[in-house]
């Protein structure tokens, strides 16, 4: 295209006066032409360098965008010194050192430009005095900045887009103030909106930033920026960031489908959130770290994690603030470490969380008021010593654990409600401490209030109903107990666990609270119970390391002759006697001065549910504590649930915790071959087996480690690692029971708890056991067990019709007492 003419209006005070002429250049144009003339320049590219020094307009055709192009070979392509009007023309330039538009004074307006350069800025606005009007103008600028705002510069820039940068796509630093409408910034590299430098600020309004191979925002070195119903999306690095005293305001954005941190602040920042959404980020939503550094967010959503990291990171002092906010659907919610550290929560809600809702370590608080947490791993976990906060009128729904307290964390809770929980309502273990007032737990599949290790927790006018092992679960020298209570009437499988047998009733949710150090008498549990005082319940056994009842101090012929009466198993009964008399021949051989063969006592157990395996493994640990092998020679029974974490390095420690727990012991490992998932991915499960075959080999001859678990699990199980195979010196296979079995499990029971089997009723058990299913559900032992109970409820309900029944009537059990087959569902 060759280079046009330009038309020149003189403007004058009076219509005879104006005037009009044309020059062939624009260079020409402008020496004429002063404030007020129109210059419209005719299509065509003139390779001049433009200065607007008087308040013209500066046109190309109209609805001719592209047809006019300023395009020197080097420097400045237009310079604005006055408050000009520029409209309709197409700016490039080439000078790397230089900008393809500069203003420097003035106001003028600039509307429908496009700027396609490879220089340093496509736009740059530098100086107190330069305050232009920016209308729907594009800039590509593949080698530098898009726009570029500077020493004190300012302005509007309305529609305007940014469509590529090389560099930042709008830069804002020296003192510059711009204020951005509706504009879109994307295809940068570095970042998508830099403000830099105190007394530099920006404003932003409508705006969307995306597709930037570098970080969405960045507000540095004391610059304030306020963004109001933004978009920063599909960014390379993070979202948002703020370093070093910055301070920015966020309302009404969505921050989405960031790869690393979606909002990251550091060095004494601070940020305010408002209406605004984060979502789909691959590490922290918010992350925020250093002392000074803050957060205050009110009415926000942080949702949709894609990565394995806490949805509020929070750490070296910093603090944050969350109201009436929603985290939802994330690995962690919050995670809150360090000392000075701290997160306040009030009014908001915590779901959908794979982890922990609330994890508070290192000396860090965590205050919560009137939060909602359900559908999580565990509700809120204060980890260790100087860890603590508050919890008030909280409810946690629908989770694993509601609030766990170890290692010397001291948190207080208030008025807290647990339902549901998988596991324990409230778990304190390994020195946590913890002081829980008016505290609830509904519906638990474990204990309400489960204190171990002697923890001196403090509990007070605390609730417990429905809870299937017990209300409350702790040793005589533990948590200080004052005017709580307990309603577990309709559990069974509490009732049993309270006494050790079948029928200890609504006593259950009581046992332990009354073993505790009480400093008042417990009350009425709910639905008219005697208080515990009158209704002595059977004590357990001292407690061993794991609060469980200690091995007792018996010879190992006692030991191996309960082994014997135990229904069944021969094949185990002969396995374990040899490797019994290995141990001792050994024994004997050193005691002799002679070599001992080495003996693997690390043992796989294989079979079905309810086999003895736990039992076995029980008595195993008194053989060879009788032995001496052993110290003490107790059991501590774990699953994946106490071993595997929610973190990276968690899971190390809770398999260090419980290998030290079992300590002198049996560390009794059921169902192991789920700490390795056939789809286990990123699973910390195998750091459990890593750490655990390392443990076993650094401290052989301190714990006895024993596996079990269905056996073809089992078999893929000693696979995982090369080193699990070799720990365990034999696989002991514990088969199913015949119908014989079974019934010499029943009349164990039977006269166990004083009842006989009538006329008839062997026969009819016999034929009851061959015909039952061997389904998934079928229990073997537990079977039987199951069995007995179930005729001992029909017995007394047959019985009770009775007025006067006599001795035989009280304790005969007869075919009719038998429960009804169970019926498998038909095959599809």
């Amino acid at each position: 295209m060759v280079q046009g003419t330009v038309q020149v209006t003189h403007g004058g005070s009076s219509r005879w006066r104006r005037r009009s002429g044309e020059y062939p250049t624009l260079t020409a144009a402008l020496a004429v032409a002063g404030d007020g003339d129109v210059l419209s320049i005719s299509p065509g590219t003139y390779r001049e360098n433009l200065v607007l020094d008087h308040a013209v307009t500066l046109r190309g055709p109209e609805g001719g965008l592209g047809s006019v192009r300023i395009a020197p070979l080097d420097g400045v392509a237009l310079t604005v010194r006055a408050s000009a009007v520029v409209q309709d023309l197409h700016l490039e330039g080439q000078d790397r050192a230089a900008p393809a538009l500069l203003v420097e004074d003035g106001s003028p307006e600039l509307t429908d430009l496009r700027v396609s350069t490879r220089s340093a800025a496509g736009i740059e606005v530098r100086g107190s005095g330069a305050r232009p009007l920016v209308r729907r103008c594009t800039v590509e600028n593949p080698t530098g900045v898009g726009i570029a705002v500077l020493d004190g510069g300012g302005g509007v820039f309305e529609e305007c887009e940014v469509v590529a940068a090389g560099q930042t796509g709008v830069s804002v630093r020296g003192g510059g103030r711009p204020r951005l409408e509706r504009c879109r910034i994307h295809h940068a590299t570095g970042a998508g909106i830099g403000v830099t430098g105190e007394g530099s600020g920006l404003e932003a309004l409508g705006c969307e930033v995306y597709e930037i191979k570098g970080a969405g925002v960045q507000i540095a070195a004391r610059a304030t920026a306020r963004l109001t119903d933004c978009a920063v999306h599909r960014t390379s690095a993070d979202g948002v960031t703020l370093d070093t005293d910055a301070v920015l305001t966020l309302a009404g954005c969505d921050i989405h489908d960031i790869p690393e941190n979606a909002v990251d602040l550091r060095s004494r920042s601070v940020l305010t959130l408002s209406r605004t959404t984060v979502r789909r980020f691959g590490r922290n939503g918010l992350s925020v770290w250093d002392p000074g550094t803050r957060v205050d967010a009110e009415s926000c959503e942080i949702h949709d994690s894609t990565g394995d990291y806490p949805a509020v990171w929070i750490s070296d002092g910093a603090t944050v603030k969350l109201d009436s906010c929603r985290v939802h659907d994330v690995p962690d919610a919050l995670f809150v470490l360090d000392r000075g550290s701290r997160v306040d929560v009030v009014d908001s809600d915590l779901s959908q969380v794979r982890n922990t809702a609330v994890s508070v370590s290192d000396g860090a608080t965590a205050q919560l008021d009137d939060c909602r947490i359900r559908e999580a791993g565990t509700g809120a976990w204060f980890r260790d010593h100087g860890s603590g906060g508050t919890l008030a009128n909280c409810t946690i729904d629908s989770v694993q654990t509601g609030v766990i307290v170890t290692k010397g964390a001291d948190p207080a809770l208030e008025r807290c409600t647990v339902t549901s929980p998988a596991e324990a309502g409230f778990y304190v273990s390994a020195g946590g401490r913890g002081t829980f007032t008016a505290c609830r737990v509904e519906g638990s599949s474990g204990f309400g209030f489960h204190v171990i290790d002697g923890c001196r927790t403090t509990l007070t006018r605390c609730h417990t109903e429905r809870c299937a092992r017990g209300g409350y679960e702790f040793s005589e020298d533990g948590p200080a107990v004052e005017e709580c209570t307990a309603d577990e009437s309709g559990t069974r499988a509490a009732a049993q666990s309270a006494s050790g047998g079948a029928f200890a009733g609504e006593r259950a949710g009581i046992r332990t609270v009354t073993a505790a150090r009480s400093r008042g008498p417990l009350p009425a549990v709910a639905g008219g119970v005697p208080p515990a005082a009158e209704v002595p319940l059977p004590r357990p056994a001292a407690a061993g390391p794991d609060g469980g009842p200690a091995a007792q101090e018996r010879g190992s012929g006692e030991v191996l002759g309960q082994l014997d009466a135990l229904v069944g198993l021969d094949s185990v009964k002969r396995e374990v006697r040899a490797l019994t008399d290995m141990i001792e021949v050994g024994r004997r051989r050193q005691q002799a001065g002679l070599k001992a063969a080495s003996v693997r006592r690390h043992l796989v157990f294989t079979g079905s549910p309810g086999t003895g395996k736990t039992t076995v493994a029980r008595l195993y640990g008194e053989i060879l504590a009788s032995l001496g092998v052993l110290e003490r020679g107790h059991l501590v029974e774990v699953s994946r649930v106490d071993l595997v974490g929610e973190h990276i390095g968690s899971t190390a420690i809770r398999t260090q915790e419980a290998f030290d727990r079992a300590r002198g012991g049996v560390l009794f490992i059921d169902e192991a071959y789920a700490l390795a998932p056939e789809d286990s991915g990123r699973d910390f499960g195998r750091e459990a087996i890593d750490t655990l075959v390392k443990l076993m080999e650094d401290h052989r001859d301190a714990v006895v480690v024993i596996v079990a678990g269905y056996t073809a699990e089992m078999d893929r199980f000693l696979t995982v690692n090369p080193g699990v195979a070799s720990r365990f010196s034999r696989t002991i296979t514990f088969g199913d029971y015949g119908p014989e079995e079974l019934l010499r499990i029943v009349e164990q029971q039977a006269e166990e708890h004083e009842y006989r089997l009538g006329q008839g009723t062997c026969e009819a058990l016999l034929t009851y056991f061959t015909e039952l299913p061997k389904g998934p559900a079928f229990g073997n032992g537990r079977t039987a067990r199951q069995t007995f109970e179930s005729m001992v409820e029909r017995h007394a309900g047959r019985v009770a019709q009775l007025s006067e029944p006599s001795t035989d009537e009280l304790t005969l059990l007869f075919p009719a007492d038998l429960p009804a087959l169970p019926v498998l569902p038909a095959p599809c």
